[in-house]
Protein backbone atom coordinates (compact mmCIF):
# COMPACT_ATOMS: atom_id res chain seq x y z
CA UNK A 1 0.00 0.00 0.00
CA UNK A 2 0.74 3.60 -0.19
CA UNK A 3 0.94 5.10 3.45
CA UNK A 4 1.35 8.61 4.08
CA UNK A 5 2.68 9.63 7.14
CA UNK A 6 2.60 13.13 8.63
CA UNK A 7 4.70 14.69 11.53
CA UNK A 8 6.63 17.47 12.27
CA UNK A 9 10.48 16.80 11.62
CA UNK A 10 10.68 20.11 9.68
CA UNK A 11 8.40 22.62 11.58
CA UNK A 12 10.11 21.68 14.61
CA UNK A 13 13.37 20.69 13.72
CA UNK A 14 14.77 18.91 17.06
CA UNK A 15 15.85 15.83 18.03
CA UNK A 16 13.33 13.96 19.50
CA UNK A 17 10.71 14.83 17.75
CA UNK A 18 12.45 14.24 14.46
CA UNK A 19 12.74 10.25 16.16
CA UNK A 20 9.13 10.55 17.38
CA UNK A 21 7.58 10.78 13.67
CA UNK A 22 10.67 9.17 11.85
CA UNK A 23 10.19 5.84 13.42
CA UNK A 24 6.90 5.17 11.72
CA UNK A 25 8.10 5.92 8.30
CA UNK A 26 10.91 3.28 8.86
CA UNK A 27 8.41 0.57 10.67
CA UNK A 28 6.39 0.70 7.71
CA UNK A 29 9.19 0.68 5.24
CA UNK A 30 10.17 -2.25 6.82
CA UNK A 31 6.77 -3.89 6.56
CA UNK A 32 7.34 -3.72 2.44
CA UNK A 33 5.07 -0.50 2.37
CA UNK A 34 5.51 2.26 -0.57
CA UNK A 35 5.91 5.26 2.31
CA UNK A 36 5.84 9.05 1.82
CA UNK A 37 6.76 11.20 4.71
CA UNK A 38 3.95 14.24 4.14
CA UNK A 39 4.31 17.66 6.48
CA UNK A 40 1.06 19.50 6.23
CA UNK A 41 0.30 21.35 9.60
CA UNK A 42 -1.43 24.48 8.56
CA UNK A 43 0.92 26.61 10.29
CA UNK A 44 3.81 27.92 9.77
CA UNK A 45 7.08 27.25 10.18
CA UNK A 46 9.04 27.30 13.75
CA UNK A 47 12.98 29.12 13.26
CA UNK A 48 14.32 27.68 16.02
CA UNK A 49 17.27 30.16 15.29
CA UNK A 50 14.98 33.24 15.71
CA UNK A 51 12.70 31.02 18.12
CA UNK A 52 9.94 32.17 16.37
CA UNK A 53 7.14 31.56 13.44
CA UNK A 54 8.52 32.26 9.84
CA UNK A 55 7.04 32.33 6.28
CA UNK A 56 10.83 31.26 5.09
CA UNK A 57 10.50 27.39 5.87
CA UNK A 58 14.34 27.10 4.32
CA UNK A 59 16.13 26.27 7.65
CA UNK A 60 13.15 23.58 8.21
CA UNK A 61 13.22 21.92 4.92
CA UNK A 62 16.93 21.92 4.75
CA UNK A 63 16.71 19.83 7.97
CA UNK A 64 13.68 17.48 6.86
CA UNK A 65 15.99 16.60 3.44
CA UNK A 66 18.89 16.11 5.73
CA UNK A 67 17.79 13.83 8.05
CA UNK A 68 15.57 12.05 4.38
CA UNK A 69 18.50 11.43 3.20
CA UNK A 70 20.24 9.90 6.16
CA UNK A 71 17.74 7.32 6.41
CA UNK A 72 17.56 6.63 2.59
CA UNK A 73 14.17 8.22 2.09
CA UNK A 74 15.65 11.05 -0.13
CA UNK A 75 12.98 10.79 -2.26
CA UNK A 76 10.27 10.16 -0.41
CA UNK A 77 9.07 13.33 1.58
CA UNK A 78 6.61 16.44 0.90
CA UNK A 79 6.66 19.52 3.03
CA UNK A 80 4.03 21.98 2.69
CA UNK A 81 4.88 25.71 3.75
CA UNK A 82 1.46 27.14 5.15
CA UNK A 83 2.93 30.98 4.65
CA UNK A 84 2.90 30.64 0.93
CA UNK A 85 0.88 27.20 -0.11
CA UNK A 86 3.89 25.87 -1.99
CA UNK A 87 5.11 21.93 -2.02
CA UNK A 88 9.01 21.16 -1.52
CA UNK A 89 10.59 17.62 -2.00
CA UNK A 90 11.11 15.34 -4.43
CA UNK A 91 7.65 15.14 -5.45
CA UNK A 92 7.66 19.22 -6.65
CA UNK A 93 4.37 19.92 -8.30
CA UNK A 94 3.25 16.31 -8.64
CA UNK A 95 2.68 16.52 -4.17
CA UNK A 96 -1.11 16.46 -4.86
CA UNK A 97 -1.22 13.12 -7.11
CA UNK A 98 1.07 11.34 -4.61
CA UNK A 99 -1.62 11.85 -2.03
CA UNK A 100 -4.50 11.31 -3.69
CA UNK A 101 -2.69 7.89 -4.88
CA UNK A 102 -2.39 6.94 -1.33
CA UNK A 103 -4.18 4.09 0.46
CA UNK A 104 -3.76 5.46 4.08
CA UNK A 105 -2.83 8.42 6.16
CA UNK A 106 -1.06 7.41 9.40
CA UNK A 107 -1.47 11.40 11.40
CA UNK A 108 0.65 11.09 13.97
CA UNK A 109 -0.14 13.50 16.91
CA UNK A 110 -2.62 15.01 14.72
CA UNK A 111 0.32 17.11 12.94
CA UNK A 112 -1.06 17.11 9.74
CA UNK A 113 -4.81 19.50 9.70
CA UNK A 114 -6.38 17.63 6.94
CA UNK A 115 -7.46 20.02 3.71
CA UNK A 116 -9.53 18.18 0.72
CA UNK A 117 -6.57 16.01 -1.00
CA UNK A 118 -5.43 14.49 2.69
CA UNK A 119 -9.03 13.96 3.75
CA UNK A 120 -9.57 12.07 0.60
CA UNK A 121 -7.77 9.57 1.21
CA UNK A 122 -9.67 5.94 1.87
CA UNK A 123 -8.31 5.30 5.54
CA UNK A 124 -7.02 8.05 8.09
CA UNK A 125 -5.72 6.44 11.43
CA UNK A 126 -5.34 9.04 14.29
CA UNK A 127 -2.51 8.38 16.35
CA UNK A 128 -2.52 10.70 19.89
CA UNK A 129 0.89 10.84 21.86
CA UNK A 130 -0.60 13.11 24.36
CA UNK A 131 -3.05 11.54 26.22
CA UNK A 132 -5.93 13.75 28.72
CA UNK A 133 -4.77 16.93 27.32
CA UNK A 134 -5.90 16.02 23.34
CA UNK A 135 -9.44 14.20 24.88
CA UNK A 136 -10.07 16.99 27.53
CA UNK A 137 -9.44 19.60 24.35
CA UNK A 138 -12.14 17.11 22.51
CA UNK A 139 -14.80 17.38 25.28
CA UNK A 140 -14.77 20.80 24.65
CA UNK A 141 -15.57 20.89 20.82
CA UNK A 142 -14.53 23.17 17.93
CA UNK A 143 -12.74 22.60 15.31
CA UNK A 144 -10.35 20.18 16.91
CA UNK A 145 -13.03 17.37 17.45
CA UNK A 146 -14.30 18.01 13.71
CA UNK A 147 -10.79 17.69 12.70
CA UNK A 148 -9.98 13.96 14.96
CA UNK A 149 -13.78 12.72 14.01
CA UNK A 150 -12.97 12.80 10.46
CA UNK A 151 -10.62 9.96 10.56
CA UNK A 152 -12.08 6.37 10.52
CA UNK A 153 -9.91 4.79 13.45
CA UNK A 154 -8.07 6.33 16.56
CA UNK A 155 -5.13 5.35 18.41
CA UNK A 156 -4.15 6.06 21.93
CA UNK A 157 -0.71 6.32 23.69
CA UNK A 158 -3.10 5.97 26.92
CA UNK A 159 -3.18 2.48 27.34
CA UNK A 160 -5.59 2.82 29.95
CA UNK A 161 -8.26 5.10 28.13
CA UNK A 162 -11.76 3.52 28.46
CA UNK A 163 -11.35 1.53 31.08
CA UNK A 164 -12.05 1.41 35.05
CA UNK A 165 -10.09 3.87 37.01
CA UNK A 166 -8.84 6.10 33.83
CA UNK A 167 -9.57 9.85 34.18
CA UNK A 168 -8.93 10.32 30.49
CA UNK A 169 -12.54 11.45 29.11
CA UNK A 170 -13.11 9.47 25.52
CA UNK A 171 -15.16 12.21 24.06
CA UNK A 172 -17.24 9.18 22.60
CA UNK A 173 -14.28 8.01 20.11
CA UNK A 174 -13.26 4.49 20.57
CA UNK A 175 -9.75 4.14 21.17
CA UNK A 176 -7.13 1.95 20.72
CA UNK A 177 -4.22 1.53 22.67
CA UNK A 178 -1.04 1.35 20.57
CA UNK A 179 2.97 2.39 21.86
CA UNK A 180 5.58 4.15 19.73
CA UNK A 181 7.16 2.19 17.28
CA UNK A 182 11.20 1.59 17.64
CA UNK A 183 13.59 1.34 14.45
CA UNK A 184 16.09 -0.54 17.10
CA UNK A 185 18.48 -1.43 14.26
CA UNK A 186 19.25 2.54 14.03
CA UNK A 187 19.57 2.99 18.01
CA UNK A 188 22.02 0.12 18.02
CA UNK A 189 23.89 2.28 15.14
CA UNK A 190 26.81 5.23 16.03
CA UNK A 191 25.93 8.46 14.56
CA UNK A 192 28.50 10.56 15.98
CA UNK A 193 32.06 9.94 16.87
CA UNK A 194 33.00 8.30 20.45
CA UNK A 195 33.74 10.69 22.79
CA UNK A 196 35.29 9.68 26.47
CA UNK A 197 34.25 12.64 28.23
CA UNK A 198 30.55 12.62 27.13
CA UNK A 199 28.61 15.03 29.32
CA UNK A 200 25.96 11.52 30.02
CA UNK A 201 28.93 9.17 30.50
CA UNK A 202 28.00 6.97 33.79
CA UNK A 203 25.14 9.39 34.14
CA UNK A 204 21.37 8.45 34.94
CA UNK A 205 20.01 10.94 32.10
CA UNK A 206 16.44 12.25 30.67
CA UNK A 207 15.59 15.20 27.87
CA UNK A 208 12.14 16.70 29.60
CA UNK A 209 11.10 20.32 29.88
CA UNK A 210 9.81 21.83 32.62
CA UNK A 211 6.66 23.00 32.00
CA UNK A 212 5.04 22.54 27.97
CA UNK A 213 1.97 24.12 28.19
CA UNK A 214 -0.32 25.50 30.81
CA UNK A 215 -2.25 22.96 32.93
CA UNK A 216 -5.87 22.11 31.60
CA UNK A 217 -8.91 21.81 33.79
CA UNK A 218 -11.70 19.29 33.32
CA UNK A 219 -14.44 18.66 36.03
CA UNK A 220 -12.87 20.72 38.01
CA UNK A 221 -9.45 20.06 38.64
CA UNK A 222 -6.19 20.66 36.79
CA UNK A 223 -3.57 18.47 34.96
CA UNK A 224 -0.56 19.98 34.92
CA UNK A 225 2.78 19.13 33.37
CA UNK A 226 6.31 17.35 34.38
CA UNK A 227 7.48 20.94 36.75
CA UNK A 228 4.63 19.51 39.12
CA UNK A 229 5.73 15.94 39.48
CA UNK A 230 8.90 16.91 39.77
CA UNK A 231 8.68 18.92 43.19
CA UNK A 232 7.76 15.41 44.60
CA UNK A 233 11.47 14.49 43.86
CA UNK A 234 13.48 17.51 44.10
CA UNK A 235 16.04 15.96 46.72
CA UNK A 236 16.18 12.14 45.02
CA UNK A 237 20.27 13.07 43.99
CA UNK A 238 20.80 13.34 48.11
CA UNK A 239 18.93 9.52 48.66
CA UNK A 240 21.76 7.77 45.87
CA UNK A 241 25.34 8.15 44.86
CA UNK A 242 24.48 8.02 41.76
CA UNK A 243 25.28 10.78 39.22
CA UNK A 244 21.93 12.50 36.71
CA UNK A 245 22.59 14.75 34.19
CA UNK A 246 18.96 16.39 32.68
CA UNK A 247 18.70 18.21 29.54
CA UNK A 248 15.55 20.35 30.63
CA UNK A 249 14.16 23.14 29.05
CA UNK A 250 13.36 25.68 30.57
CA UNK A 251 9.34 25.64 29.88
CA UNK A 252 7.19 28.23 29.44
CA UNK A 253 8.15 31.59 30.66
CA UNK A 254 11.45 30.25 31.03
CA UNK A 255 10.31 29.47 34.95
CA UNK A 256 12.52 26.52 35.36
CA UNK A 257 14.34 26.84 38.32
CA UNK A 258 17.87 26.27 37.44
CA UNK A 259 20.01 27.27 40.81
CA UNK A 260 17.54 25.01 42.87
CA UNK A 261 17.66 22.32 41.02
CA UNK A 262 21.72 22.71 40.80
CA UNK A 263 21.87 23.00 44.74
CA UNK A 264 19.77 19.74 44.79
CA UNK A 265 22.45 17.52 42.89
CA UNK A 266 20.79 17.82 39.92
CA UNK A 267 23.59 18.26 36.52
CA UNK A 268 21.46 20.95 34.15
CA UNK A 269 21.92 21.23 30.49
CA UNK A 270 20.64 23.04 27.54
CA UNK A 271 18.55 20.73 25.04
CA UNK A 272 19.37 23.41 22.19
CA UNK A 273 23.02 23.29 22.65
CA UNK A 274 23.75 19.41 23.36
CA UNK A 275 20.62 17.90 21.47
CA UNK A 276 20.11 20.81 18.58
CA UNK A 277 19.07 17.50 16.14
CA UNK A 278 18.45 13.83 16.05
CA UNK A 279 22.25 13.06 15.85
CA UNK A 280 23.17 14.74 19.21
CA UNK A 281 19.23 13.24 20.63
CA UNK A 282 21.04 9.68 20.03
CA UNK A 283 24.42 10.24 20.74
CA UNK A 284 23.56 11.41 24.66
CA UNK A 285 20.89 8.62 25.42
CA UNK A 286 23.52 6.12 23.88
CA UNK A 287 26.33 8.07 26.52
CA UNK A 288 23.82 7.61 29.35
CA UNK A 289 24.20 4.59 32.00
CA UNK A 290 20.45 4.30 32.87
CA UNK A 291 16.92 6.86 32.35
CA UNK A 292 15.09 8.11 35.72
CA UNK A 293 12.66 10.38 34.47
CA UNK A 294 9.14 11.59 35.51
CA UNK A 295 5.76 11.96 33.39
CA UNK A 296 3.24 15.11 33.02
CA UNK A 297 1.20 15.28 36.01
CA UNK A 298 -1.66 14.85 33.38
CA UNK A 299 -0.09 11.62 32.82
CA UNK A 300 -0.14 10.34 36.00
CA UNK A 301 -3.13 12.30 37.73
CA UNK A 302 -5.69 10.42 35.05
CA UNK A 303 -4.08 7.24 35.30
CA UNK A 304 -3.49 7.38 31.19
CA UNK A 305 -1.64 4.35 31.05
CA UNK A 306 1.19 6.02 28.70
CA UNK A 307 4.77 5.37 28.24
CA UNK A 308 7.03 7.60 26.91
CA UNK A 309 8.34 7.32 23.47
CA UNK A 310 11.99 8.44 24.80
CA UNK A 311 11.77 6.11 27.49
CA UNK A 312 11.24 3.11 24.82
CA UNK A 313 14.59 4.40 22.75
CA UNK A 314 16.10 4.17 26.18
CA UNK A 315 15.38 0.45 26.33
CA UNK A 316 16.08 -0.34 22.41
CA UNK A 317 20.01 0.88 23.04
CA UNK A 318 19.82 -1.42 26.51
CA UNK A 319 20.08 1.28 28.91
CA UNK A 320 17.60 0.70 31.97
CA UNK A 321 14.63 3.15 33.22
CA UNK A 322 12.98 3.59 36.45
CA UNK A 323 10.34 6.06 35.03
CA UNK A 324 7.14 6.92 36.63
CA UNK A 325 4.25 4.60 36.86
CA UNK A 326 0.87 5.97 34.67
CA UNK A 327 -0.65 3.08 34.86
CA UNK A 328 1.45 1.56 32.44
CA UNK A 329 2.53 -1.20 34.29
CA UNK A 330 -0.61 -2.52 34.12
CA UNK A 331 0.18 -3.42 30.03
CA UNK A 332 4.13 -3.66 30.20
CA UNK A 333 6.14 -5.56 32.46
CA UNK A 334 7.58 -3.75 35.05
CA UNK A 335 10.73 -5.25 36.95
CA UNK A 336 13.59 -6.34 34.66
CA UNK A 337 14.85 -3.77 32.47
CA UNK A 338 12.18 -0.92 32.94
CA UNK A 339 10.77 -0.22 36.37
CA UNK A 340 8.28 1.73 37.64
CA UNK A 341 8.01 3.92 40.77
CA UNK A 342 5.11 5.96 42.44
CA UNK A 343 7.06 7.43 45.20
CA UNK A 344 10.62 8.40 46.39
CA UNK A 345 11.42 5.29 48.30
CA UNK A 346 10.36 3.40 44.70
CA UNK A 347 12.72 5.52 42.98
CA UNK A 348 15.31 5.11 45.03
CA UNK A 349 14.94 1.19 45.07
CA UNK A 350 14.49 1.36 41.34
CA UNK A 351 18.06 2.94 41.47
CA UNK A 352 19.53 0.79 43.29
CA UNK A 353 18.51 -2.48 42.16
CA UNK A 354 19.55 -1.28 38.29
CA UNK A 355 22.84 -0.27 39.53
CA UNK A 356 24.03 -3.55 41.85
CA UNK A 357 22.43 -5.47 38.67
CA UNK A 358 23.55 -3.63 35.77
CA UNK A 359 24.28 -6.27 32.93
CA UNK A 360 21.10 -8.26 34.29
CA UNK A 361 19.01 -5.21 33.68
CA UNK A 362 20.87 -4.13 30.17
CA UNK A 363 19.74 -7.31 28.69
CA UNK A 364 16.71 -7.06 29.68
CA UNK A 365 15.80 -3.75 28.37
CA UNK A 366 16.57 -4.79 25.00
CA UNK A 367 14.39 -7.42 25.42
CA UNK A 368 11.74 -5.49 26.46
CA UNK A 369 12.21 -3.26 23.43
CA UNK A 370 12.28 -5.53 20.83
CA UNK A 371 9.25 -7.29 22.36
CA UNK A 372 6.69 -4.69 22.57
CA UNK A 373 8.13 -1.17 20.59
CA UNK A 374 9.59 -2.80 17.52
CA UNK A 375 8.82 -0.50 14.56
CA UNK A 376 7.53 -3.10 12.38
CA UNK A 377 5.53 -4.47 15.00
CA UNK A 378 4.10 -1.83 16.30
CA UNK A 379 3.20 -0.07 12.75
CA UNK A 380 1.75 -3.81 11.63
CA UNK A 381 -0.58 -3.32 14.56
CA UNK A 382 -2.12 -0.03 13.55
CA UNK A 383 -2.86 -1.98 10.16
CA UNK A 384 -4.41 -5.01 11.78
CA UNK A 385 -6.56 -3.11 14.33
Amino acid sequence: MRILVTGLIGNYAFGGVTWDYLQYVLGFRDLGHDVWYLEDTATWAYDPVKQEPSADCSYNVNYLERVMHEFDLGDRWIYRNEADDTYHGPAGAGADQVIRDADVLVNVSGACWLRDVTAAVPRKLFVDGDPMFTHVGLVEQGRSRDHVLAHEEHFTFGLNVGRPGCRVPTAGIHWKPTVQPIAIDWWRRNLLPHTASHVARDAWTTVMNWASYKPREFEGEDYGQKDIEFLRFFDLPKHTSEKFVLAMGQGIGRNRPTERLEAAGWNIIEPDVYLPDYATYHDFLANSKAEWSIAKNGYVKSRSGWFSCRSACYLALGKPVVVQDTGWSEHLPAGEGALAFDSMEDAVRGIEAIASDYERHSTAAKKFAEQYFDAAKVCAGLLES
